[in-house]
């Protein structure tokens, strides 16, 4: 049987190849940061979620190793059989203090906290109502639940509350957004959003997952942004991205649905508790969050002059509020092309196009981070210039 299976498989490998959108892996040769070694040469990456430049912290390597050699190299159990320490409940606290809710579950990462908190919480009488550009894990995690589902257009608040409407028969309403839109870099109108969900008696989860760290004037997310800490019923997350880069997810918010996921949460219940190092680098990452807004701060900056000089020099680049520049490019086999001249200007980005993205929006997405030095930035911006004159001689 395989043998039909291969050559259909050999044929659809061969068109994405000769599409031009064949997904080449990337090997790097060094730790991540700012600047990495990708085929024995320097180049500045900038397509990492690597936002306070946190990936190759000291602390947070030493953290990691005082945590092994304290609590071990894994745990080999599902938690709620035997894996528990006492430093997964520290990291919890941690979380939950952070961004001012009330209980944390940990997940090994947010796709699995996406994946697993709906079924436990919602059936076929509730609904729930999601940004229609919300990630894939969200996506995927509503599949998995029996409850009715509803879709508005992305942020926008005349189609939520029309679907807020067409729910109003259901018994319980979930609406569900991204805090920071990965493709686009916009951040949603939580404060709007709070208001319908107050009009309409429905509840609110936010993936912060590419907003904590990055938004708010102290990193904690949207909830910060829109001050609405504490108020939010369910926020997700990751210490893979800003917090660290490592692996590691969760779902944080009011007490009795942690309690809840702690019981039948499937993702939770049937797999490992994170590995003891992650977890004591995941402590030490909160205490220096909340010790300085010095990496915010550099964030801060670095973006607002990047996107400042890219529309300068006259690329179209989504409007965003985060660390995320999207800068479209429209065509998918040329945002290819552009990421492979940019790398070989030492810039290390990636194109995104259908089904990341929608088909015609392709764009090359230029992830700032703290790390990065005002001469970084400005390679980055040369780079674009060189690429566009060998590509569309101008």
């Amino acid at each position: 049987m395989y043998a039909k299976f291969q050559e259909y498989l050999q044929k659809e490998i061969a068109n994405i190849k000769a599409d031009g959108l064949y997904k080449e892996e990337r090997i790097i040769e060094s730790a991540q940061g700012a600047e990495i070694m990708v085929k024995g040469k320097k180049c500045l990456n900038f397509c990492a979620n690597n936002y306070l430049g946190l990936a190759g912290n000291p602390e947070l390597i030493e953290a990691a190793k005082k945590g092994m050699d304290a609590r071990g190299f894994g745990m080999a159990s599902v938690r709620f059989i035997c894996g528990c320490q006492d430093l997964h409940k520290l990291l919890e606290q941690k979380i939950a203090d952070f961004f001012g809710t009330e209980d944390t579950i940990l997940y090994a990462a947010c796709f699995d906290a996406n994946g697993g908190v709906f079924e436990p919480l919602l059936g076929p009488e509730d609904a729930i109502i999601s940004d229609s550009l919300n990630h894939a894990s969200i996506i995927d995690g509503v599949r998995l639940c029996k409850a009715q589902r509803f879709r508005y257009k992305n942020a926008d608040m005349e189609d939520l509350e029309a679907q807020l409407q067409a729910a109003k028969n259901c018994r319980f309403r979930l609406i569900v957004t991204d805090g920071v839109f990965s493709m686009d870099g916009n951040v949603c109108p939580l404060d709007k959003i709070y208001e319908l969900a107050q009009k309409y008696d429905a509840m609110v989860m936010v993936d912060e997952s590419h907003s904590a760290g990055v938004v708010g004037k102290t990193g904690r997310g949207v909830t910060e942004r829109f001050n609405l800490r504490g108020q939010i019923e369910i926020l997700t997350g990751t210490l893979g991205k800003a917090f660290g880069g490592a692996m590691g997810g969760f779902t944080t918010g009011k007490k009795e649905i942690i309690d809840m996921l702690r019981q039948r949460s499937r993702p939770y219940l049937f797999s490992n508790s994170m590995a003891p190092g992650l977890v004591a680098a995941g402590c030490r990452m909160f205490d220096m969050m909340s010790e300085t807004n010095e990496l915010q701060d550099k964030l801060h900056a670095n973006t607002e002059y990047f996107i400042r000089r890219m529309k300068e020099e006259g690329f179209d680049c989504k409007p965003s509020e985060s660390a995320i520049c999207a800068v479209m490019i429209y065509d998918a086999a040329k945002s290819q092309i552009y990421a492979k001249k940019m790398q070989e200007q030492g810039i290390f980005v990636t194109g995104f196009y259908y089904p990341v993205v929608p088909k015609g929006q392709a764009r090359i997405r230029v992830q700032v981070s703290a790390a990065h030095k005002r001469e970084h930035l400005d390679k980055c911006i040369e780079a674009f210039k060189t690429v566009r004159t060998e590509i569309e001689g101008k």
